[in-house]
């Protein structure tokens, strides 16, 4: 797709991987609209992009609604979504608080899937469009400790693969971004845990937002149907899909050892 003039509203869009697509995109002459929770943030990421902005929490309707408002009143119609906002979970399945699993799923799920209702109608009707979900390389590759933020990452990715054949009539493109280390607050702002810290030096791995976001953005210009970056992500969902038994048992042995408690 060339995005050069294109309408893009991105959700999350206050930090990290969202406020590094919308430095990206506006290199390359999109029209930025950018929703998030945190208002002062997402003002400072707007005034850098030339963006319009709804200081808002996406898992409330009325929030999204607003972003989408904004969109249209700013730009008279929307080309591309960008559902980037998510947050992690890094505990135990079998502990897992149920209450932040439901919070997590919410946010990482249904937002998107609920966020595709409401745009897909309009890019129909005005002939096409883009929708770019950002999934994880926990949606690539199951994670042990990550096991209910990587359930809800295979979600994203499955339903990006299926909606890509309903929305491909329509002229609606669908792309998944799969992220493996990035060096944001993400891992901070979980709603619960930390990765073991035998896993969590991968973290030397670790790209830019900056890097992450031009790769994706990069994929949309090619209308890729995947992207995962870095390429030691590659590397290991090429493993997961050619070895499995092997990845399985590289990573029971990183976790080998760590208590159930």
């Amino acid at each position: 797709m060339e995005l050069n003039g294109k309408s893009v509203l991105i959700t999350g869009a206050s930090d990290g991987i969202g406020a590094a697509m919308a430095r990206a995109l506006h290199r390359r002459g999109a029209k930025l609209s950018l929703v998030a929770r945190t208002a002062d943030k997402l003002a400072a990421v707007a005034a850098a992009t030339g963006a319009v902005w709804t200081a808002g929490d996406v898992t409330q309707a009325a929030a999204r609604q607003a972003a989408l408002d904004a969109t249209l009143a700013a730009y008279g119609r929307i080309d591309v979504l960008v559902n980037n906002a998510g947050v992690g979970m890094y505990v135990p399945a079998w502990r897992a608080d149920m209450t932040q699993v439901r919070a997590m799923y919410e946010l990482n799920l249904f937002v998107p899937i609920e966020l595709v209702q409401l745009v897909t109608p309009l890019m129909r009707d005005q002939g096409g469009g883009m929708i770019v979900n950002v999934s994880s390389i926990a949606g690539k590759v199951a994670l042990p400790w990550f096991t209910n933020y990587t359930a809800s990452k295979f979600a994203v990715c499955a339903f990006t693969d299926a909606l890509r054949i309903e929305l491909q009539p329509a002229g609606i493109r669908c792309m998944t971004v799969c992220p493996g280390y990035v060096k944001t607050g993400f891992q901070d702002n979980a709603l619960s845990g930390r990765p073991p810290d035998r896993l969590w030096s991968m973290k030397k791995f670790a790209i830019t937002a900056d890097q992450c976001a031009e790769a994706a953005v990069r994929g949309m210009e090619r209308d890729k149907r995947t992207v995962v970056v870095p390429a030691l992500g590659r590397l290991l969902q090429l493993g997961y899909v050619l070895f499995p038994g092997f990845v399985d048992g590289q990573l029971a042995r990183i976790y080998r050892g760590l208590k159930l408690s």
